[in-house]
């Protein structure tokens, strides 16, 4: 069986393409013949997938992180063709949800044996703009702070965070964002909303702790005003899930979020998707996933 193979360049900074190798190795010693496709660019490694996917290949593998693995839903969502994700990005958390290895040998193995014995399972994706994606769709503070870190040339790498962070909590405010859960409107103050198709994001923050990619629903957090100091103080619990605890955190369950909002941009595993207005809908079953756990 041919599978396509997309090794992200950059993901994990580097440690995707150090990893790629040894995947390749992996899946030979199963049984099947690995295509790497050689796109440099997110969207040529879509044109590619796309193409080897309409081509008939037995899956898609992604090998990198979250990013990767957004860029390889666009071709293999609603189409049958199994995923294959090899955790390798700086953000795995699609893999933490799914009970993927975390090493990336030990995955790319479990997915080899799934995938020659025809072996996938089905997971949930949320559709909005036009995009796939497979863990949390969010707006506000954080989404703030991507487009912030996105503008910046300087630093590099992960400081490029920390800088849009504090620059951000400087002008830090609450915004009245338009919700619209199954047909049910409200409008309400909020420093972040997210809609969780799984738990976490950005790196295992537990945005959404009780969130489940196969039981059809979203699960939405909405986190209500908070000041600069109430933000910092409860970063530590928005890591560990335990936010929803807190009076200023509400979360409801959906399969249909309408989101409106001035001057936002909405974020799903971790890529822009589109300025608010935004609808997504939770679409069972959308895609099939090799080497699981169960």
């Amino acid at each position: 069986m041919e599978v396509a193979v997309l090794i992200s360049p950059s993901a994990g900074r580097g440690r995707a393409r150090a990893a790629g190798d040894g995947v390749l190795a992996d899946l030979r010693r199963a049984g099947l013949e690995p295509r790497v496709l050689d796109a440099t660019t997110p969207a040529d490694a879509e044109r590619q997938a796309a193409t080897a996917v309409a081509g008939g290949v037995a899956a898609l593998v992604a090998v990198g992180g979250d990013g990767t693995v957004h860029t390889a839903l666009q071709a293999v969502a609603g189409t049958g063709t199994p995923l294959a994700v090899v955790p390798a990005g700086t953000g795995n958390d699609l893999a933490l949800a799914l009970g993927i290895p975390a090493d990336a040998g030990a995955a790319a193995r479990a997915a080899a044996t799934d995938l020659a014995a025809g072996r996938s399972q089905p997971v949930d994706l949320g559709r909005a703009a036009g995009r796939w994606w497979s863990t949390v769709l969010c707006c506000g503070f954080d989404s703030l702070v991507s487009d912030r870190a996105n503008r910046l040339r300087w630093p590099r790498g992960r400081r490029r965070y920390d800088v849009a962070i504090l620059a951000e909590l400087a002008r830090l405010r609450p915004r009245e964002v338009r919700l619209v859960l199954d047909g049910e409107a409200r409008t309400v103050p909020a420093t972040l909303v997210a809609v969780g198709n799984t738990f976490s994001y950005g790196g295992a923050m537990r945005i959404c702790p009780d969130a489940d990619p196969r039981d059809g629903c979203f699960d939405v957090t909405v986190v209500g005003p908070m000041n600069r100091r109430e933000l910092v103080r409860n970063r530590s619990r928005l890591t560990a899930g335990t936010h929803v605890d807190l009076p200023a955190v509400t979360v409801r369950r959906a399969r249909h979020v309408e989101l409106a909002s001035e001057g936002i941009t909405a974020y799903a595993d971790g890529e822009r998707v589109a300025p608010l207005p935004v609808s997504a809908e939770c679409v069972a079953g959308a895609l099939r996933v090799a080497g699981a756990g169960s």
